[in-house]
């Protein structure tokens, strides 16, 4: 008796199987599209995005909703350090919001995508208004040593900015109290005032006011983060997707345009 689950697929049957996806996929974007057409504001979208910079995403969904009430938005967490993407290849999604800490797209991983900047973010460090530290006009590094820091894991962007800016002064590691990529868990325990954080800056943009958070005016290393729109290449994009890109688009060219200085204002944060 054969056992199904050893039974793995010659290269011949393996490029059958991809171009099988691809075809249905095509064929299931057409019904999209006729369905698209019945009703202009209907239909389902499928969109990846990484916890870091999801928090952009309330407002812009929000008024996109509003403008095409009967289309189901997905939304599902990915990781996009870098432009590996399976779900997006495996035509899970029909769009990513990247943040690309580490893009190549000259190395061949990105020959099959498009790849869009919508703007490009940085990281800035925050605390709660009740912290100490949110009415100081001025704020070196050292001074923040031995606070008790909220970071991502050492092997993320964030945590290796914050880390070699200590070392380039001179001095050690920050005190790490909690790790963690959640922008949810950072903002509420920043609320206590206790703590530092780090975050992107349109994260700061945006909710800064609503999540009580204070952009410290201390000096970082200036290291764009390109945030981008990521599409497979060769698949037809439904005109709801197109819509949506067009959307996204316009919601950030404020930021293409206008670069904010969050350090030291009042309602900023990152």
């Amino acid at each position: 008796m054969i056992d199904a689950r050893r039974v793995e697929p010659t290269m011949y049957g393996g490029a059958l199987l991809r171009r099988s996806a691809a075809v249905f996929d095509e064929l299931k974007q057409c019904i999209r599209d006729i369905e698209f057409l019945g009703d202009p504001t209907a239909g389902e979208l499928k969109i990846g995005c990484p916890e870091a910079i999801a928090a952009i995403l309330p407002p812009i969904l929000e008024s996109f909703a509003r403008k095409y009430p009967r289309v189901v938005l997905h939304v599902d967490q990915v990781s996009t350090a870098t432009l590996e993407l399976p779900g997006l290849r495996e035509r899970k999604f029909d769009l990513v919001v990247a943040l690309l800490l580490m893009p190549r797209v000259d190395d061949g991983q990105a020959d099959d995508l498009n790849v869009e900047v919508l703007f490009d973010d940085h990281l800035v460090i925050a605390a709660g208004m009740r912290s100490r530290w949110a009415r100081r006009r001025k704020i070196d590094l050292a001074e923040l040593v031995d606070e008790p820091w909220i970071l991502a894991a050492p092997d993320t962007g964030p945590y290796r900015i914050v880390s070699e800016a200590f070392c380039a002064r001179g001095l050690g590691a920050p005190r790490i109290s909690l790790m963690t990529l959640s922008v949810h868990l950072r903002t509420n325990m920043l609320a206590s005032g206790h703590f530092i954080a780090t975050f992107p800056s349109s994260v700061a943009r945006l909710h800064a006011e609503r999540f009580s958070l204070k952009v410290l005016p201390v000096d970082l290393p200036v290291r764009p983060w390109p945030v981008a729109i990521v599409t497979l290449k060769n698949r037809t994009l439904s005109p709801g997707v197109e819509r949506f890109i067009a959307h996204i688009r316009d919601f950030t060219r404020p930021m293409r345009e206008r670069p904010a200085r969050l350090d030291g204002c009042a309602s900023g944060g990152s």
